[in-house]
């Protein structure tokens, strides 16, 4: 079959790869010149199966007020005459209790699962490179609290099968030796074995370049204008550089996504979030982190990526905006001198901000539409990475007629009728 996909992010890409591994005519389409520019660029690094939650759960409108008062918090509204957001933001707080949560958390697990084994299977047959570590994840804790409140993330993980480890500080010094200088701040940690970590850009960047060579055409540079139907059945696309046919679509544009769905009168509950992150160059690998430690306070990864550490963090309602803001670059050079005041040097860091496109139950949007031959891989929120590599086989099994190695009819458009 012609297909077009319509994005080449981390998501875009995988799905690209996959179509084109399965003998089909494979076009991506993007507005900028080159693979991975956005949202895929600069993000925290995380391949984090074990750590996919939804952002809504019990408790959280409470602790959403004591962040927005925090210095360095982890989120940020910027007010706006936006009916979309906050439609979403009603909708998440409609998720915000223990048994929603735990049938989204349900729903994410799958998929982000599947999606670290599909990556291993294609590290393993193409021997792509991109920084990657498999060292696992490790939440650290600065208080009794948040301790004993992980109780309930660790009841999912073992109805879920998915490996962890409680550690006191002996413990994560173990895993994280640079810890040893700040380890006195800290009560003790969540590890979640079973991570990775790998740069995004790098990753998809090379997962391109193969695609290419099994003949996938990349037409960077194209704005996507409208989405074209012709007798009930999506037909092609109107772009900036004219009209391109196809048998099917598929729409892998993150935040943007909802804004070419909507004169199809098509909707999805899909808003930008906007994330922030730093590079920071190491000085001492010894004082660097080996892989990727979720500071609970400030929401913050910090993560080992070559000789950089990616620091990212932060949940910012602003729209589209695209600012950066110096307040949230503070926050970010805050945790890493804080946890690892050795390891690397903050003045030389640079400074970036991207969108994620988030769910209100934090679910993925994967599968078909009402409109025939149109196919969605888009809201993955924080977790784009970690579950790439996933969609990318399951939207390939779903456009090819096959059934997905995963469930995943409950992660299409149509838990949202």
């Amino acid at each position: 079959m012609k297909i077009l996909v319509l994005g080449c992010g981390v998501i875009g890409t995988c799905v690209a790869w996959e179509l084109a591994c399965d003998g089909h005519e494979v076009t991506v389409v993007d507005r900028q010149d080159a693979p991975a520019l956005e949202t895929s660029y600069a993000n925290a690094g995380e391949v984090s199966p074990g750590y996919s939650a939804p952002w809504a759960g019990p408790g959280v409108p409470l602790k959403a007020v004591k962040w927005l008062l925090m210095r360095h918090r982890p989120l940020v509204i910027r007010p706006l005459l936006d009916a979309a957001m906050w439609r979403w933001a009603l909708a998440m707080l409609r998720n915000c209790t223990a048994a929603r949560y735990a049938l989204n958390k349900a729903r994410m697990l799958p998929i982000a699962e599947y999606s670290r084994d599909r990556l291993k299977a294609l590290r393993a047959a193409t021997g792509i490179a991109y920084d990657e570590r498999s060292l696992g994840t490790l939440q650290l804790f600065r208080t009794r609290k948040q301790l004993d409140g992980s109780a309930k993330d660790v009841a999912v993980l073992e109805e879920t099968g998915v490996p962890y480890e409680l550690l006191d500080r002996a413990g994560f010094v173990k895993v994280e030796p640079a810890l040893a200088l700040t380890q006195d701040k800290f009560v003790g940690a969540l590890r979640l074995p079973g991570d990775e970590t790998g740069d995004c850009f790098k990753f998809t960047q090379a997962l391109a370049r193969l695609a290419a060579a099994k003949g996938v055409a990349f037409k960077p540079g194209v704005i996507v204008e409208r989405l074209l139907v012709e007798g009930g059945r999506l037909a092609g696309v109107q772009t900036s550089a004219g009209r391109i046919d196809a048998d099917r679509t598929v729409l892998a544009l993150g935040s943007h996504s909802p804004k070419l769905l909507a004169p199809l009168g098509l909707s999805i509950p899909v808003y930008p979030v906007k994330g922030y992150s730093i590079t920071v160059p190491i000085t001492d690998a010894a004082c660097a982190p080996e892989s990727t430690i979720m500071d609970e306070t400030h929401k913050v990864a910090v993560t080992r990526l070559g000789e950089r550490i990616r620091v990212g963090g932060t949940a910012e309602l602003a729209g589209y905006d695209l600012s950066l803001h110096e307040a949230r670059r503070h926050t970010l050079e805050h945790v890493v001198t804080d946890l690892f005041p050795r390891g690397g040097d903050v003045s030389k860091a640079s400074f970036w901000c991207g969108l994620r496109p988030m769910t209100p139950d934090g679910t993925p949007i994967i599968g078909p539409t009402r409109v025939a031959d149109l196919w969605l891989a888009t809201g993955h929120g924080t977790l784009g990475w970690t579950m790439a590599a996933g969609t990318g086989r399951v939207i390939a099994d779903l456009i090819g007629g096959a059934k997905p190695a995963i469930e995943v009819g409950e992660l299409a458009m149509s838990r949202y009728d």
